[in-house]
C-alpha cells in the first residue's frame, strides 16, 4: 500500500469534524457547483474589466477569462486540502480580487500597448506576491486585533458591500435594451422566492442545494423571454489550456511593484476577516498559525495566478453565506469547486453552458446568498455588550464607524478620487477600510484604555530601600 508523506496527509481530528466530512460524490458535485454558481461571475468580472481597460483583442480577453478560472480553482484546491504549511483547510473559495483593478488600469495608462501593460501587471503581481507569501506569519498576528466587537463589524461590512452586486446582476446585463426592465427584476424575485421557498419546504439534500435548484428553475423560466443565449455554447471551443507568459516573459517596474504590495496587505486583510468568519460558523476557532497557513495560500495561488497571466488571489465573501444556507461545512464541497472552476477553464463549451444562466437568476440568489453574511455579522454583534457604563457608547460608536467607512466606496465610488493612489488603493475597498477602522479604533479606545485602567488598578511595588 501506497503511504503519503505526512505533510500530505488530510489533518483528521480523533472525532471528525463536520469541516473535514467526506460526502457522496453526488452531493459533492451539487455543492461544489452551487458554490461555483455563486463565485463564477465574480471571477469572470476583473480580467474582463482590465483586458477591456487595457484595449485588448476579444481573444486575449477571453484568455484572461480562462486563466483566472484555472488560477483560482487551483488556488481554493490549496486552500481548502492544504499541503504542508500552506492553506487554512476550511470552506474558502478563492477568486480573482477586485482590489487591484484600479492599480491595473492606472499602470495600462503609462504603457502604450496592452501587451506591454500586461506585461508589467504580471511581474509585478508575481513579485509582490512571492513577498507577502515570506511576510505571512508576521502578518498572521493581526488575529489578536479581531476580538467579537471587530469581527461583527467587519462581517457586517462584508455583507453589506456584496449587497450592490446582487441589485447589480438583477438589473441584467448592462447596455442591452432589456437591463433593468421589470421582466428582469421580476425573474431575479422569482428566483429569490424559489430559493426561500425550496429552503423551508422541501426535505432532504434538496434543501442544501436549494440556490442551485432554484437558479435551475429560473433559467427555465427565462427562456420563454429571451434572457438565454444559447448561441454561446455553439462559439466555444471544447478544450483549452492557458499558457503561461502569454504576453511575454514579465517585466519588473519597481513603482508597478510597490502598487502591488498595497494591494496585497488589502487583499490579506480581506482575506484574514473572511478566514475568522469561516472559522466561526464552522466552528473552528483559528490561531495565529493558521491564519498564516491560509495567507500563505493566497500568495502562493497568487503568485501561480501572474504565471498564467491572471491576477491576484482572494477569499470570496460571497460564499460565506452559502455556507450559513446549506449548514454544508466540509471543505470537500469546496474542493470539488475548484475542481468544477478547473474544468471550465480547460473545456470552455462547459464554462459556456455556466454563462448562459441571466444574470437576474444570479442576482436573485445573490440577495439572500450576501444578505445573509450580513446577518452572520449581526449575529456576532450580539455577543458585544452595548450597555456597559464605560465601553458601551464607545463600542457602538465604533460599529457605526466602521459601517460608515465600509459603505464610502460604495455610496460614494468617487470620494476618494482626488487622494493619493496608495489611499484610494487601501480606502477604495469597503471591507479592507471597514476592517482598519474597526481594528484601530477598537485598539485605541478599548484595548489601550483597558491596558490603562489595569494599570491603574495594580497596587505600588513597594520600594526594596524603604522599611515595610
Amino acid at each position: 500500500m501506497i503511504t503519503l508523506p505526512r505533510s500530505l496527509r488530510i489533518r483528521r481530528s480523533t472525532s471528525e469534524h463536520p469541516v473535514d466530512e467526506m460526502l457522496p460524490l453526488t452531493q459533492l458535485l451539487a455543492l461544489g457547483t452551487q458554490h461555483m454558481l455563486a463565485a463564477y461571475a465574480g471571477i469572470v468580472a476583473p480580467p474582463f474589466i482590465i483586458g477591456t481597460a487595457l484595449h485588448l483583442p476579444t481573444a486575449d480577453l477571453i484568455f484572461l477569462i480562462s486563466a483566472s478560472l484555472l488560477a483560482s480553482g487551483l488556488t481554493t484546491v490549496l486552500q481548502t486540502l492544504g499541503i504542508w504549511r500552506i492553506g487554512v483547510r476550511l470552506p474558502l473559495v478563492q477568486g480573482v480580487s477586485f482590489s487591484g483593478i484600479a492599480s491595473m488600469i492606472a499602470i495600462g495608462k503609462s504603457h502604450a500597448t496592452g501587451t506591454d501593460a500586461m506585461r508589467v501587471i504580471v511581474g509585478a503581481v508575481i513579485v509582490a506576491s512571492a513577498l507577502m507569501f515570506f511576510a505571512a506569519p508576521l502578518y498572521s498576528k493581526l488575529l489578536r486585533f479581531f476580538p467579537p466587537l471587530v469581527m461583527g463589524a467587519v462581517v457586517t461590512v462584508i455583507g453589506i458591500s456584496l449587497i450592490p452586486i446582487s441589485i447589480g446582476w438583477l438589473q441584467g446585463t448592462q447596455g442591452t435594451p432589456q437591463f433593468g426592465s421589470a421582466t428582469n427584476v421580476v425573474i431575479g424575485i422569482v428566483t429569490l422566492l424559489l430559493t426561500l421557498f425550496i429552503t423551508k419546504y422541501v426535505p432532504g439534500f434538496t434543501r442544501r442545494i436549494g440556490m442551485l435548484v432554484a437558479m435551475a428553475l429560473g433559467t427555465l423560466i427565462s427562456i420563454p423571454f429571451g434572457l438565454v443565449d444559447f448561441g454561446k455554447m455553439g462559439s466555444a471551443r471544447i478544450f483549452a489550456v492557458p499558457t503561461p507568459f502569454h504576453f511575454g516573459m514579465p517585466r519588473f517596474d519597481v513603482a508597478a511593484i510597490i502598487s502591488m504590495v498595497i494591494v496585497m496587505l488589502v487583499i490579506m486583510t480581506e482575506t484574514t476577516a473572511d478566514m475568522l468568519a469561516i472559522g466561526q460558523i464552522v466552528e473552528r476557532p483559528l490561531t495565529p498559525a493558521d491564519i498564516a497557513d491560509g495567507l500563505r495560500a493566497d500568495c502562493l495561488g497568487s503568485v501561480v495566478s501572474g504565471g498564467l497571466n491572471g491576477f491576484q488571489a482572494s477569499a470570496y465573501g460571497q460564499n460565506i453565506g452559502l455556507l450559513v444556507m446549506s449548514r454544508v461545512k466540509s471543505r470537500f464541497a469546496v474542493a470539488a469547486c475548484g475542481l468544477i472552476l478547473v474544468a471550465l477553464a480547460l473545456f470552455p463549451v462547459v464554462g459556456a453552458l455556466v454563462a448562459i444562466v441571466p444574470l437576474p437568476v444570479l442576482g436573485g440568489a445573490g440577495i439572500a446568498i450576501f444578505g445573509l453574511v450580513a446577518v452572520n455579522g449581526l449575529q456576532t454583534l450580539g455577543r458585544v455588550d452595548f450597555h456597559d457604563e464605560h465601553t458601551g457608547a464607545v463600542n457602538a460608536l465604533i460599529v457605526a464607524a466602521t459601517l460608515t467607512m465600509g459603505i464610502l466606496p460604495i455610496a460614494a465610488p468617487n470620494f476618494y478620487a482626488h487622494f493619493p493612489s496608495g489611499v484610494q488603493t487601501v480606502f477604495g475597498s469597503g471591507i479592507a477600510s471597514g476592517a482598519i477602522t474597526a481594528i484601530v479604533l477598537n485598539l485605541l479606545l478599548n484595548e489601550l484604555k483597558i491596558g490603562r485602567r489595569r494599570a491603574d488598578t495594580q497596587e505600588p511595588t513597594p520600594d526594596p530601600a524603604l522599611p515595610a
